[in-house]
């Protein structure tokens, strides 16, 4: 490889980057608000996934992270959340163990995504940053909790296929779901209340059915 084919390769990889400069745009208060709600609903679904991307693209991706994001992009930030992406991938796939993780991950999930919320409204003031908060901590428990509740019900069935082809739908989602909010946000913002409202559905049946379970049944009367 010569110079020139060298220096063209690198001309080239420059003008990939800046893949999103959120500090050239009109971030107005209803961009921030439909990125605080990106963020704490993709918390409630891959959590360890959204931080390393948005650390890897505010890194290395030219992409400039608004409010408190940009800690994101620390090393130890990446590192850690890579390791757990590598071991969430996995464990979500395993019937005997997804359900452990996700109940575990209730006390973690929420609380981070109602941060991460909060972090994007970090240059705005402490009233939005708590706005933020409960944007992102409330859409992050829908979620969360939409996930594992049709995850444990799956679980019921002694197959394992229907709890890995749901696992690999919601890496499908989480992927489609990001690469909406960054390019076309409004209509991010538009799946985001339709999805909303499946999960309440969703949550709800789940609910009546854990009750039916559950509820004590009769005892035979003596004869």
């Amino acid at each position: 490889m010569n110079m020139d084919t060298l220096a063209e390769w690198f001309a080239g990889l420059g003008s990939l980057t800046p893949l999103l400069d959120w500090s050239g745009l009109p971030l107005d208060l209803a961009s921030l608000a439909v990125l605080a709600a990106g963020v704490g609903w993709a918390s409630g679904l891959r959590l360890y996934a959204l931080v390393f991307v948005l650390g890897a693209l505010g890194r290395w991706g030219g992409v400039h992270l608004p409010g408190g994001l940009e800690a994101l992009t620390n090393p130890w930030v990446l590192g850690l959340s890579g390791l757990m992406l590598f071991t969430e991938f996995f464990a979500d796939k395993l019937p005997w163990l997804d359900s452990l993780w996700d109940s575990l991950h209730t006390f973690i999930r929420i609380p981070a995504g109602a941060a991460l919320a909060a972090g994007v409204m970090g240059d705005q003031g402490a009233g939005l940053q708590l706005a933020g908060a409960l944007l992102g901590g409330s859409l992050a428990a829908s979620t969360h909790f939409a996930k594992a509740g049709a995850r444990a019900a799956l679980n019921t069935s002694p197959e394992p296929v229907s709890n890995l082809l749901a696992s690999f739908g919601e890496d499908g989602i989480f992927i489609g779901g990001l690469w909406l909010m960054f390019n076309h946000p409004l209509w991010f913002a538009f799946g985001l209340v339709v999805f909303v409202l499946c999960a309440i559905v969703l949550i709800v049946l789940l609910w009546r059915f854990l009750k039916r379970i559950f509820r004590p049944r009769p005892r035979p009367t003596a004869v």
